[in-house]
């Protein structure tokens, strides 16, 4: 199963107008074939990036459906859909990304997936987007199942988590850059973030054998946004 992520430049004026080009076009447009859903749809929490950028994730049945939802984008009754979103945004762009060996998440059954608005409570995600050392990505991959996954699984279960792994991907080759690895990680516990946010990282969490210290000899740098469902987003 292949998942296309993508970053919408909205312009301000007109978020109101592209939410709803997404929720009564574009979703139930994309879903008249059974190999694609609209999975989320999220906007990037102000005060934290750029401003105005909403996220959407497509999921795709494989590479036909992916090829059959360009034809339709390209020339087919997606265009003007399409076109409507274009001239409600500055920008977008675009990465295809693949499962990790270890994600939670490998598939998803597409017939379950709404294809009409549901409202549902909001929900927060940390997504890092993870640049790996050169001929690292291999150990990378690996390691953060081993390692990373485990000590939040950890914490999970001891109760004291602020996030729970959800999925983990990897871009496609070809689609993006080569060595970006994207956590997909729910917020459990919002009041961490403040803690995050105003006191410094405990010297226990930084420590040789946690995942802070010795990830450092694969990584040294990410990203991380914290992304928030709109109420009618097919999944949250």
């Amino acid at each position: 199963m292949l998942f296309l992520r993508e970053t919408h430049e909205v312009r301000g004026e007109r978020e109101p107008a592209f939410e709803a080009a997404l929720r009564d076009a574009w979703m139930p447009g994309v879903a008249r074939t059974d190999g694609a859903r609209l999975l989320f749809v999220l906007r990037h929490v102000h005060g934290t990036g750029p401003s105005y950028r909403m996220v959407t994730w497509t999921a795709l049945r494989d590479a036909a459906a992916w090829e059959d939802l360009v034809r339709r984008v390209d020339a087919g009754d997606l265009r003007e859909p399409a076109e409507a979103l274009d001239a409600l945004r500055h920008d977008v762009s675009a990465k295809m990304l693949v499962p990790l060996p270890w994600s939670p998440l490998q598939a998803v059954d597409l017939a379950s997936v709404p294809v009409a608005p549901v409202e549902r409570p909001l929900a927060l995600f940390m997504e890092d987007t993870v640049q790996p050392r050169e001929d690292r990505l291999a150990e990378y991959v690996a390691r953060s199942g081993s390692h990373y996954a485990a000590e939040m699984r950890d914490h999970d279960v001891k109760g004291h988590a602020m996030l729970r792994v959800e999925a983990a991907f990897r871009t496609a080759w070809g689609s993006h850059r080569r060595r970006e690895i994207v956590l997909w990680q729910r917020v459990v516990e919002p009041k961490g973030l403040l803690a995050l946010l105003t006191h410094e990282v405990p010297e226990r969490l930084r420590a040789p054998g946690t995942w802070m210290h010795d990830a450092l000899a694969l990584r040294d740098r990410w990203q991380s946004r914290i992304l928030r469902t709109v109420a009618w987003s097919p999944t949250s």
